[in-house]
């Protein structure tokens, strides 16, 4: 369940219009449509992509493309980025419960720096609709896992039906803590939701250190003390993995990045294929760093099939370990 966004991806030559229109590097944030309208008006002479996005719709893209029958959950409208991201969404077989929300459907701007790093201006549009009320248990039925991101986390009432309705199921529930900004503006709320529901966290170092307010090693024990599995990601240094019992450490795959975009989504498509197939830490770990190498050799979340079928060779040669 996410924010159901569509990406507009748009690599920039400096960082000036971050410092125009308010936007801390590396952040994600919130636009009203007025402010979306101007933004992409003063970057309509570059070049962009669109492709369906929000964080938990890239993880289940992902997952759907390693042939793991899956579900999401989300609110758009009838316009035509909404036409956009239901086309994504049936395409690759996803069981996708869209609502129908009376503003437009989301939109992310997604600006890319000359370092590859992104920062996201979004409007949420009728993303934002999604109510509690909309929620069914029989929605959750079915599945193994509930996955969701942390851009929600500013909807409490809804995040807690969602994970309440998902434990009633028998579903294991993870979390990408999405941002660091967001989770900063939510500690608290976020604190009591991992330590009574959430079985996998997933955070970067910025994303860690904002929940725990420690570096990457010390956020991973601390986070692994409230939940069952916690994932601490640093980049091209790898990602760390600890449980009650155990620890991995897992490099980063060799990679020429060019966009950071979806890096952590498809970690996360990767290590929960690996965690839906009973796998070790270790080859969930390997599986989240073949997704996220890949990902950021290409602007936005999205990747070809010719790419897609390396990687399930690829995934092939880990699970064989």
């Amino acid at each position: 369940m996410g924010n159901a966004l569509v990406d507009i991806l748009v690599k920039i030559n400096d960082d000036v219009i971050l410092e125009k229109f308010d936007l801390p590097k590396g952040s994600m944030q919130l636009v009203d449509k007025e402010k979306s309208q101007q933004l992409i008006q003063a970057l309509s002479h570059l070049k962009y992509d669109v492709a369906s996005g929000g964080s938990a719709a890239n993880t289940i893209n992902g997952l759907a493309n390693l042939d793991i029958p899956c579900g999401y959950i989300g609110k758009i409208h009838e316009d035509s980025f909404g036409g956009i991201f239901t086309k994504d969404m049936t395409q690759k077989g996803i069981e996708a419960i869209l609502f129908n929300g009376i503003q437009d459907t989301g939109i992310a701007t997604t600006l890319i720096s000359t370092d590859s790093q992104r920062t996201f201006a979004t409007y949420l549009g009728a993303a934002v609709e999604l109510t509690p009320e909309d929620l069914k248990e029989d929605y959750f039925k079915g599945y193994d896992y509930f996955h969701i991101e942390g851009y929600l986390v500013q909807n409490h009432e809804l995040i807690e039906t969602a994970v309440k309705h998902a434990k009633k199921c028998g579903l294991k529930v993870s979390i990408d803590m999405a941002s660091y900004n967001v989770v900063e503006g939510n500690l608290a709320f976020l604190t009591k939701l991992v330590s009574e529901y959430v079985d996998i966290v997933f955070a970067n170092e910025e994303e860690s250190k904002s929940f725990t307010g420690k570096n990457p090693e010390e956020a991973l024990l601390h986070i692994a003390e409230m939940c069952e599995i916690a994932v601490v990601k640093v980049g091209a240094k790898g990602s760390m993995v600890k449980t009650k019992s155990e620890r991995v450490h897992c490099k980063a795959i060799p990679a020429n990045p060019v966009d950071t975009t979806g890096a952590g989504d498809l970690f996360a498509s990767g290590f929960l294929y690996g965690m839906a197939h009973n796998l070790s830490l270790e080859q969930c770990a390997k599986l989240g760093s073949l997704l996220a190498g890949n990902v950021i050799e290409v602007i936005g979340p999205k990747m070809d099939e010719n790419r897609w079928s390396r990687i399930r060779s690829g995934v092939a040669e880990i699970r064989s370990v």
